[in-house]
This record gives C-alpha cells, sequence and structure tokens, in this order.
C-alpha cells in the first residue's frame, strides 16, 4: 500500500518502519543521486543516507542495543543525526533526541528516567556529558565528530548493513522529551505511523513541500517542530534541506538562504522579528526561489508576517503545534493568511474550545483548547498522572486558551497555566524561581510571562531580598548571569524587579496572575 496519500492511521500497513518508508521510497522514485542533506561537511545523497542508515542498524547490533531499548542523541544539526535517529527506527530501537541547550543536571535527570542503553554526543556538547557518563559505566558513551569516548563513525564504518526490523504501524519508534509544569520534562511516545502521517497531512498537503524545494529551518532535529522541517518533511517530498549546526543567528541564516537557494523557510517568531531588523536580511533580488515560511512555537505577530509578505511576497504559514501531536494541527493556509490568528484546524486533526467543566463554549468565548487525531503521542514515559491528565481518551489537553469565531478561525488567548513559551520552548516559571533563590541575595522570586518590543513572550522575574542586600543594576546583572549558569541561556529573566513582597494566597501560593501586565 502507497503511504503518500495516507490520512488516517488505517492508511497506514500494519506491517510499517518509518526509516524504510523514508528511505526506500526515494530510492525506487530514482532520487537515490538526488541531494538529500547538505551540512558543513558537505553533500549526501538519498543513496548514501539509505546505506548509512541500514549500517547503522548494524552498529546497534554490534553494541548489543536490543528492540524497544532506548538511546539518546544529543546531537548538532548535521546528516549525523538522521543517520543514527533514521538508523535505529530501521532497527526498531527507540531514539531519543535531546535539547542541545539543556544543562547537565537535565541531561543526568533524563538518563535516569529513560534507563537509556546509549548516548550519542557531538563533539561541541561533550563537556556536558563528561561527569554524567564516568558515574554511568553500564552506559555507553558514542562520540559523534569527536570526543573523548569511542567514534561513531568508526564503527559505522565497520558495520554491516542489516534488514529492518519488522514493525508494526501502532509500536514505539521513537520519543521526544517535552517541558512539564514542574520543571521536569516529560518524554512523550510516538510511533511509526505518526512520522509519515504528520508529513501528509501538513509537510505535504498544508505546506506543500515538493520535490524540487530547498528547506531550511531554524528549529533543529531534537524539535517536534523541526523533526518534521529537516526530516520527516523533505524526505516525505523527496526534497532537499539544509542543516546548521550552529545556533541560527540572522547572518547565518541569511548566508545559507542565499548560498542554497532556500525556498521553504521554517522559523519561530523570535527569530523572525531579528531577522528582518538585520542588516544581513535578503532581498528578493537575492533570494528569489523563497517562497514560503512557517512559523509555531508561539503567535506571530501580525507585522512581522506581513513584513515578510512585503518583502518576498509569499507567507509566513502561522501554525499550532505541540510535541504530544508532533507537529502542527491548527495553521493557516496558503494564499488564505490572516494574520493575527493561528488559523483552522488542518485536515485530518479536529479541535474544540471547552470551559473548564468540559462544555464547548461558544464563539468568541475563550476556553481550552483540545485536539485530537491520528499522530497523538501514546502518553508520557513512566508518568501516568500527567498521561491521564493531557491524554484524555481521543483528545489532547494542550494547554492553551483559544477562541474562534464564526467563520471557524482560532485565535490563541494564553496559557491555562502558568507556563511560557520563549523562542517557541516551554519555559516552566517555578524552575526559573528555584534558580534565582539559589542566589544569596534572594528570598523568594516569582516569574511571570512579559512581552517584548515585538510582541513576544520572556521571563520577567520580581524579586524579594534577604535582609541586607541592595537592589541595583550590579545584582540585576549578577543574577540574570546566575540563572544562565544553572540553567538552558534562554530560560534567564530579561528583567527583573526588585519588591517589597509577592501577592500571595491565604495558604501562601503565589498569586502569579496579579505581577503580569494587563493584555
Amino acid at each position: 500500500m502507497a503511504t503518500s496519500g495516507a490520512r488516517r492511521i488505517e492508511d497506514i500497513p500494519e506491517r510499517f518502519n518509518a526509516a524504510v518508508d523514508l528511505l526506500e521510497t526515494n530510492i525506487a522514485s530514482g532520487r537515490r543521486d538526488k541531494v538529500a542533506i547538505i551540512d558543513r561537511d558537505g553533500e549526501t545523497s538519498y543513496g548514501l543516507l539509505a546505506e548509512r542508515v541500514e549500517r547503522m542498524a548494524g552498529v546497534f547490533a554490534d553494541l548489543g542495543i536490543e528492540r524497544e531499548q532506548r538511546v539518546l542523541l544529543c546531537l548538532v544539526d548535521t546528516a549525523d543525526f538522521p543517520t543514527i535517529f533514521l538508523g535505529a527506527l530501521r532497527a526498531g530501537v527507540i531514539p531519543v533526541p535531546l535539547n542541545t541547550l539543556l544543562v547537565a543536571s537535565d541531561y543526568a535527570w533524563i538518563l535516569e528516567n529513560s534507563g537509556a542503553k546509549a548516548v550519542f554526543v557531538s563533539a561541541e556538547l561533550a563537556d556536558a556529558w563528561r561527569d554524567i557518563a564516568d558515574a554511568a559505566p553500564d552506559t555507553k558513551f558514542l562520540s559523534v565528530g569527536g570526543g573523548p569516548w569511542d567514534e561513531f563513525a568508526a564503527l559505522l564504518g565497520g558495520a554491516d548493513s542489516l534488514p529492518p526490523a519488522d514493525t508494526h504501524r501502532d509500536d514505539i519508534a521513537f520519543w521526544l522529551y517535552t517541558s512539564g509544569s514542574t520543571g521536569r520534562p516529560k518524554g512523550a511516545m510516538h510511533s511509526h505511523a505518526s512520522l509519515r502521517l504528520t508529513a501528509n497531512l501538513f509537510g505535504l498537503a498544508v505546506l506543500g513541500v515538493r520535490e524540487d524545494d530547498v528547506v531550511l529551518s531554524v528549529a533543529k532535529q531534537f524539535f517536534a517542530y523541526g523533526l518534521g522541517n529537516s526530516l520527516t518533511f523533505p524526505y516525505a517530498a523527496g526534497a532537499t534541506v539544509v542543516l546548521h549546526a550552529g545556533r541560527a543567528t540572522p547572518e547565518a541564516m541569511s548566508d545559507l538562504v542565499r548560498r542554497h537557494r532556500v525556498s521553504v523557510f521554517c522559523g519561530v517568531p523570535t527569530f523572525f522579528a531579528g531577522w528582518l531588523a538585520s542588516d544581513t536580511v535578503p532581498t528578493r533580488e537575492d533570494a528569489p526561489a523563497l517562497r514560503i515560511a512557517t512559523s509555531a512555537g508561539e503567535c506571530l505577530p501580525a507585522h512581522l508576517g506581513e513584513a515578510f509578505r512585503g518583502r518576498y511576497g509569499g507567507d509566513i504559514i502561522d501554525g499550532l503545534g505541540s510535541t504530544e501531536m508532533l507537529h502542527i494541527f491548527l495553521s493557516q493556509r496558503p494564499g488564505a493568511v490572516r494574520y493575527g490568528c493561528t488559523g483552522k484546524p488542518v485536515p485530518g486533526y479536529e479541535v474544540r474550545v471547552v470551559d473548564d467543566a468540559g462544555n464547548k463554549v461558544s464563539p468568541g468565548e475563550l476556553g481550552e483548547l483540545q485536539v485530537r487525531g491520528p499522530t497523538s503521542a501514546a502518553g508520557y514515559w513512566r508518568n501516568r498522572p500527567k498521561s491521564v491528565a493531557t491524554f484524555q481518551g481521543d483528545w489532547v489537553r494542550t494547554g492553551d486558551k483559544y477562541s474562534y469565531d464564526a467563520d471557524g478561525w482560532y485565535s490563541y488567548g494564553g496559557r491555562s497555566d502558568d507556563m511560557l513559551k520563549v523562542g517557541g520552548i516551554y519555559v516552566s516559571p517555578i524552575e526559573v524561581e528555584e534558580a534565582l533563590v539559589r542566589h544569596a541575595a534572594v528570598l523568594e522570586a516569582a516569574v511571570v510571562g512579559d512581552a517584548d518590543a515585538d510582541g513576544l513572550v520572556k521571563p520577567r522575574a520580581f524579586i524579594v531580598l534577604q535582609p541586607g542586600a541592595t537592589a541595583g543594576e550590579l545584582l540585576e546583572a549578577e543574577l540574570k548571569a546566575h540563572v544562565k549558569a544553572l540553567l538552558a541561556p534562554y530560560k534567564y529573566p530579561r528583567w527583573i524587579e526588585f519588591i517589597d513582597e509577592l501577592p500571595k494566597t491565604a495558604t501562601g501560593k503565589i498569586q502569579r496572575y496579579r505581577l503580569r501586565a494587563p493584555a
């Protein structure tokens, strides 16, 4: 059965392996010699990528890693990521890509929580793992592109190509960890079928990725959003993807757009704000192939979409997705964009907006957005309470407040809880607060979201100082550096206000809503 038209789980063959589906389809379609990936090391054809993935299955066999066992991927974006990720899928091993911006304590917790048998680490990320590796002698660590452990490339070169595991479409294929309100990440478990279904429902049918496209994503492959943009969608279409291993600065992205004639550019609002204001942003003449862009992670301010359209003549297609649903399920449409709202349900998904009692609200009323569709995660690993709270029958609670109008357009109204989205990544205010109070000068802290000049959310901290501590610019700078040293850098508070006391309930809970700026 062909999978290119599959829209439901039932449309996918029962015996199904996602790695085989994405790669062997391209080989059978005559794209063996076509460039699949452009990265810092050059070009990788579909044929070479398929061969590497087949040998990667052999690497797992050589390492003694069995089906359904987990391996962690802490990798920058190069062709090694899809080699290891898809090689694991081919072997029936479960790859778990990790956010490369986390700190060592996060990684140590995930290693213990996942029970992973091996960890693949890019050379530039090795320092965060050295002490963890020393404390986990039974876990196999592999260096990718250099580092202190056995080199992955040497193992790949000496491995035999192996046939794919006989996996089922419903078998768990991979996990993605997503942040929770306690600050501890949750491992969302996704099936083999979900990769093809996200490609068909959004990547091909809505975004319209084509074989002749060159795709570039600001979000890395360890994100659900980036995994679709840079792996699932281009491979499903037989397109070419450009991977950037470093930080996605406006200068770096502008250079890649120009040099590789990028036609599909996937970003987030924070990036688009800086990029469109940068002196390096390409003109329409510099980027004649650029025809469309996507944005997700947080609501796209209308002026950014309008600025992109004015410069390039195409639209930024804003959308809402989640790690739990794997990619975008609520989106604008090419040629039918209404900036300032998120859009309409992607065909194949259903959404509803409900009140606290679970009743559907009327148009114009604010309620919690819930979604159901064929790419929902099976649940969270070893976290039944959160699984039960989030996955309620067929419906998945998003934690977002939304309203909709009579024409079926949905507009964002904020988070249902206190979680923040900074640069498209969830940030727990509790986690930032805990980091702040570890400073000797801080007695109490509360963190809320606030909008910067571009209307994008960043953390704002309210601090009650210890007796004898002195507020001022020096302490403010010190506290920001303190948080950066303890947490991923994007989590640090952009603004700090020193106050006498925090607003609290009678039982002592902080009332963060009283600290937020009026809407």
